[in-house]
């Protein structure tokens, strides 16, 4: 028990030097930036505080990987460009802002992170066996996980980045199959992760991982603040009917 109120220390520190550098920068956005930073130090203390495994090094190595390329991209996409619509929204709409900001993003933002963590803290302090066929299914499904969220992930950059497609939907490459390839992409890594926690004793209190990051990303603030941003593009309209929401098929004839 004394790992996990270690851990949850860790993340509430974690929440507010974050919160404290948004009143800095004027810019509740960061916490795009601090989410995947934040899984890797909570795999990687989780892991110092248990016995060495190579199941267990491999795991965070995977969420190391996963953790610091998506922190990076955000920074890249945020770096020199205004606050990210849903925040800049919440600043201008929010009373007691500050009180707001940090119980509503930075430490709401913590418990979620804690709560779909607890694969990746099981398997660094639970009795992790060496690597078997379940941790190889788990990695094969996170790995591709990982290649649909970068793949989707730069297909949109290139796309934003020619002056010719502003204000223009893609609908090319992954984004053909899917509205939102990426977040399918992060879904099903997470999966995999929890395939991978399925190796060791007490796998089943791990389910609350992936669950929980699934129905925040279809349901909550993943796909439906961005299908909300584009509910009066008309380009985005059809693209919609013919487009999956989420799982990659092939389009629809309209």
């Amino acid at each position: 028990m004394s790992v996990f109120i270690t851990l949850a220390t860790i993340v509430l520190i974690y929440s507010v030097v974050w919160f404290l550098l948004s009143i800095y920068l004027k810019r509740n956005d960061i916490a795009d930036i601090a989410w995947g930073l934040g899984f890797v130090i909570i795999a990687w203390s989780s892991f110092f505080l248990s016995e060495f495994a190579t199941m267990k090094l491999i795991t965070n190595c995977l969420i190391t990987f996963w953790g610091l390329r998506l922190s990076f991209h955000i920074y890249k996409r945020a770096k020199n460009k205004p606050e990210d619509f849903r925040y800049l929204k919440w600043r201008n709409e929010w009373k007691h802002f500050y009180i707001r900001s940090y119980l509503q993003v930075f430490l709401l933002q913590g418990i979620f992170m804690y709560i779909i963590a607890l694969s990746i803290i099981f398997i660094n302090i639970g009795d992790s066996k060496e690597l078997n066929w379940i941790v190889i299914i788990g990695f094969m499904v996170w790995l591709l996980g990982f290649l649909f969220e970068v793949i989707a992930d730069r297909q949109l950059s290139k796309f934003k980045k020619l002056s010719t497609n502003k204000n223009k939907v893609i609908q090319t490459g992954l984004w053909k199959y899917s509205r939102h390839p990426n977040y399918f992409g992060e879904v099903v890594l997470w999966w995999g992760i929890f395939i991978i926690s399925c190796s060791i004793e007490n796998w089943f209190y791990t389910i609350v991982s992936p669950l929980l990051i699934t129905y925040l990303i279809l349901f909550l603030s993943g796909i439906p603040m961005l299908e909300e941003k584009y509910k009066h593009n008309t380009d985005f309209q059809l693209y919609k009917k013919r487009t999956s929401i989420f799982i990659p098929i092939p389009p629809k004839k309209i």
